[in-house]
């Protein structure tokens, strides 16, 4: 799996399940846009890490079979993500600053599109 993603998708769990402890697999990955398979590999990544433990519902008539609890190594382990994935997202975020301001430079060079009409493009070339 890609670190970025694989990075990405224990923030976007970690976040999930600190404020919906019930919700099914099946719930999360469609929240985040990842398969099944995905998800539960990451969840099971992070049980064996000891970062949430995974208990099972004994109930057969349940649709949610499991409830996740972050435990404090789990709780640690999700500040130090989220600032991760934070520095990470701004540098991105930098980076795409400079592009959209290199390339809307150059089409106003060449006249081909007026692109700095734009209220918030030039806002964004002034700033950086």
């Amino acid at each position: 799996m890609n670190p970025n993603f694989e990075q990405e998708a224990r923030y976007r769990i970690l976040k999930i399940l600190a404020t919906e402890p019930h919700i099914s697999q099946r719930e999360m990955s469609r929240r985040m846009g990842i398969s099944l398979g995905k998800t539960n590999y990451v969840l099971s990544v992070l049980a064996e890490k000891g970062i949430i433990k995974m208990k099972r519902l004994k109930n057969a008539h349940q649709k949610i079979p499991y409830v996740y609890q972050l435990t404090p190594r789990g709780l640690e382990q999700k500040a130090r993500i989220t600032a991760r994935f934070l520095k990470r997202k701004l540098l991105e975020y930098e980076e795409i600053k400079s592009q959209i301001k290199e390339i809307a430079s150059e089409a106003e060079k060449d006249g081909s599109i007026d692109l700095l009409s734009d209220d918030t493009l030039k806002r964004l070339s002034s700033t950086h």
